[in-house]
């Protein structure tokens, strides 16, 4: 994961990180939100789900303290990060500042 992880980040293309848990049902709510931002954003931006239970250590690598968690990425630098079910244009305005970024 640590190796993808890094080429996947330093993507001239926003990435978007969420992490979450099968158990979590806030999370569970969050997945439509993502898939039609998705839809409406394309190619501009890359949405990556990672489950926190399969992926422990990595994880605790991204000081993931509780889900969902997501994180704004491009060409190698966090540059957002926000935790809890958020509305679909908080996650629209942080992809888009990266953009611009």
């Amino acid at each position: 994961m640590d190796s993808s992880f890094d080429d996947l980040i330093h993507s001239p293309t926003p990435v978007l990180l969420d992490f979450w848990g099968t158990w979590c049902a806030p999370c569970r709510t969050m997945h439509p939100v993502l898939d039609e931002l998705q839809t409406e954003l394309g190619d501009r931006v890359r949405i990556v789900r990672i489950d926190v239970d399969e992926h422990t250590d990595f994880a605790v690598r991204m000081k993931v303290m509780g889900v969902p968690m997501f994180m704004v990425y491009k060409n190698g630098k966090e540059l957002w990060r926000d935790a809890g079910v958020l509305p679909k244009e908080t996650l629209r305005q942080a992809i888009e500042a990266a953009e611009a970024a």
